[in-house]
């Protein structure tokens, strides 16, 4: 997490998260802010609006939330506020000084309008009680949940350093090796998340922090959730839970038994992000980008950039797989191509994969070439029966008529 964030980069961050911008809008804007102010002071918001990213009632909308978010919350026991590091739609958060200890975390704040919801405050602390379940070096750590001054709060360990979303807003295109080793660190957290039982439904670029020292760490349990727990399943039925650029078609359709196979599509979604700079789909507004998940052709990352080896892009197009029966069928499977892509070789189980279904494909022509077949001979048996049923009833004509006329 970085020690300060501008008012300008929370407000294009969370124009982006909420979708009134795509991302080559908010690297544009940001491009002609830096150009612009070495003449005149100007702000993002009103840049944005000029440009048409965004409109006044969508600028003024998320200036009241971020005025909001900035309140300071009165002090939390045992900790000391240090400054605010960071704010999203749902949530800010703060660097801090857990006295106890004498170390330095990041706690997040349920902001005050949340906090009168119900639900906000329920999937809050789901978030807190899943990160606490689990225990690996590449997921950031959960301290404790609580509730102080009428604020709700969940501590954390604090990750100095940056998150995949800001190289890609800098317009950083990952080089194949720096994006596998990331991948694979991201990997071997959801390995852990799904051996204990909980699916993350929510892994994009946001949500992969890189420290100063080159640890990976995968954040935020918000929308997580345990394979087993049906009954909440059954509540989320039909609904979409999941950020639109990187969401799986089966979360598309609220299908009920999510498993950890949705998380492999939004790493393989993030990946394509980091080694071509752009997302999978692209659209005017989240509704179509689903759509286009759900329906459209993805383009192989290698016509992208063609520097990329043809073993990555076959990784990613499996990952990304529309049929979740198409992909790896767990994140262990694919860890065995990520380390051989990381080694040189070929991606073994992707080749599989690939044959399986270019098999499967064939058989499916040869059953339509069969069928095909069957009905011509048919039809030239049917044509047959009927030639000669005419030439029976043609011949019996004549012969009627060859009657009477010698009768």
């Amino acid at each position: 997490m970085k020690n300060e964030t501008s008012y300008d980069t929370i407000f294009g961050r969370v124009a982006l998260e909420q979708g009134l911008c795509t991302n080559d809008e908010l690297r544009r804007s940001l491009e002609e802010l830096k150009s612009r102010r070495k003449v005149y002071p100007v702000e993002l918001a009103a840049l944005m609006i000029e440009l048409g990213y965004v409109t006044q009632s969508q600028a003024d909308r998320l200036k009241t939330r971020l005025k909001e978010s900035r309140t300071v919350p009165h002090q939390i026991p045992g900790y000391k506020i240090l400054g605010k590091v960071g704010a999203g739609a749902m949530a800010v958060v703060y660097k801090a000084k857990q006295l106890s200890l004498n170390r330095t975390v990041a706690i997040k704040v349920l902001p005050k309008r949340f906090s009168e919801n119900p639900e906000y405050v329920e999937r809050f602390y789901k978030e807190g009680q899943a990160a606490g379940k689990l225990n690996h070096n590449n997921i950031v750590q959960a301290i404790d949940v609580g509730e102080a001054g009428g604020y709700h709060y969940f501590v954390m360990e604090y990750v100095e350093g940056r998150t995949v979303a800001d190289d890609l807003s800098a317009g950083k295109v990952f080089a194949e090796k720096e994006a596998l080793d990331i991948i694979i660190q991201v990997a071997h957290a959801l390995a852990h998340a799904h051996a204990t039982g909980l699916i993350h439904r929510d892994v994009k670029p946001k949500n992969i922090m890189i420290s100063n020292d080159g640890i990976v760490k995968l954040a935020d349990m918000g929308l997580a959730r345990e394979i087993t727990d049906i009954e909440l399943a059954e509540t989320e039925a039909g609904k979409a839970y999941g950020t639109p650029y990187y969401i799986a078609p089966e979360q598309i359709r609220g299908k009920i038994d999510i498993d950890g196979r949705a998380d492999i599509y939004g790493l393989g979604a993030t990946f394509y992000h980091m080694v071509t700079g752009r997302v999978p789909f692209m659209a005017d507004d989240s509704a179509e980008v689903m759509k286009k998940h759900l329906r459209e052709r993805l383009i192989p990352p290698d016509h992208i950039n063609t520097s990329l080896s043809a073993g990555v892009s076959e990784v990613i197009e499996i990952m990304m797989a529309k049929r979740r029966e198409d992909r790896y069928k767990n994140v262990e499977e694919l860890l065995m191509d990520l380390r051989a892509l990381q080694q040189g070789q070929p991606p073994i189980q992707a080749h599989k994969r690939f044959d399986v279904s270019v098999l499967e494909q064939l058989g499916k022509g040869e059953a339509v070439e069969a069928e095909q077949q069957a009905f011509i001979e048919e039809t030239i048996t049917r044509y047959r029966f009927a030639v000669l049923i005419l030439g029976t009833l043609t011949a019996l004509f004549f012969l009627i008529i060859l009657l009477l006329l010698f009768k």
